[in-house]
């Protein structure tokens, strides 16, 4: 079949690798409609991680089901589904538990997994024409036949959940205000899952015209910060108090406004940004190891954190991925009964083969490229 393969930094190819197969009774194998790609995954396309040539990317993936496994019991050949990010077994302690993000059985290196991402377990992935899908009774939510919301329902296997627990870490309530530093996709997300919720106004920070005109779009108010201090701003949109809450979209390759690298600047921004005893939700990535990091402590994933300001206000900060199952199952409701389209984030969808050129233009956050779904049958 035919795959994105990681080379070296900067260079991804199509080519042809062997097809997935069925590995263990509980597995199915996915003919995958729509794969998406993932602000995450420009981290490993940078060199920034410690991603070895011959990955396969892609762990936003949909489909429908070829070939299931003799223990598989409730999904069957031509359901359409569309996968979780993580890879969970569905009965250790976190899965029991709900934090399916990280699952104590699926990877031996450390609690967690997913399709296509260094150190998250050996699954392949789905930027492919094919998926082999484990533990599929569990990993599979299944969706209606047919075709009907497709670009919404991709946006399950990651960015929307994301963006969602992103509102859950923050515990955003009705009437708040919420701040969201990044509009790219799971910032969106989150600005639009706050909304959802019934903020009363969401703040999105970002310095490029046409993510922050998307964010102006779905209700938020555009911050962009190369216009003076993101949490002065948000300051004075708030009689000076700051937002009710915060959150982190952004990760570990933060820029300041003059363009320098600086990891810990949203995180710090934040904490002044929010109010006293206000929370904050951190989904943007942040990393143990960054070979690219701009100081040996940064390297090592140990950042210059504000934690004396946080102390001092009081406030409290939940971090980590996403569980997507704790969410998906809903918000593909909300999708079904037309009360959440989150398609509109979506900017791009292509075809399988140009993969390459649509990951050196979202690297370079070109205007218009907000989120690319790539299609394995587009134009056949």
């Amino acid at each position: 079949m035919k795959a994105v393969v990681y080379k070296e930094p900067y260079n991804v190819a199509v080519e042809e690798v062997d097809d997935p197969r069925i590995e263990a009774p509980t597995d199915v194998v996915v003919r995958v409609t729509t794969a998406a790609i993932c602000g995450s995954d420009l981290h490993m396309y940078e060199g920034r991680t410690g991603a070895a040539p011959g990955m396969v990317f892609g762990h936003e993936n949909m489909g429908i089901v070829e070939e299931v496994g003799s223990g598989v019991v409730s999904v069957r050949p031509g359901d359409r589904v569309v996968l979780p990010f993580n890879v969970a077994c569905g009965f250790c302690k976190n899965c029991l538990a709900g934090r399916t993000g990280f699952c104590l059985t699926v990877n031996p290196d450390f609690a967690g997994g997913a399709y296509g991402y260094v150190s998250m377990g050996p699954y392949r992935g789905g930027q492919a024409e094919y998926l082999r899908v484990p533990f599929a009774d569990f990993n599979c939510l299944k969706l209606p036949p047919g075709n009907e919301h497709e670009d919404d329902f991709a946006l399950l296997a990651d960015i929307f959940p994301t963006g969602y627990h992103a509102t859950e870490l923050a515990q955003v309530s009705p009437g708040e205000t919420v701040c969201v530093f990044g509009a790219g996709p799971v910032g969106l997300m989150a600005a639009y899952s706050a909304l959802l919720r019934g903020a009363s106004r969401v703040f999105v920070v970002d310095r490029v015209p046409s993510r922050l005109a998307l964010a102006e779009r779905i209700g938020a108010i555009p911050v962009d910060y190369t216009e003076g201090d993101a949490a002065i701003q948000i300051r004075e949109h708030t009689g000076g108090e700051g937002a009710d809450k915060g959150i982190d979209a952004v990760g570990y390759q933060a820029t300041a406004a003059e363009g320098e690298e600086q990891p810990a600047v949203v995180l710090n921004t934040l904490v002044d940004a929010v109010r006293p005893t206000g929370m904050l939700g951190v989904v943007g990535l942040y990393v143990t190891q960054d070979p690219g990091a701009p100081s040996e402590n940064a390297q090592r994933g140990d950042l210059l954190f504000a934690m004396g300001k946080l102390f001092e206000k009081g406030l409290r900060m939940g971090t980590g991925q996403a569980d997507v199952k704790a969410y998906n199952r809903q918000l593909r409701d909300l999708i079904i009964a037309g009360r959440a389209r989150p398609s509109f984030v979506v900017s791009h969808r292509i075809p399988l083969q140009r993969a390459p050129e649509a990951y050196r233009k979202f690297d370079r956050r070109e205007e218009g490229w907000t989120k690319v779904l790539l299609k394995p049958r587009l134009g056949d």
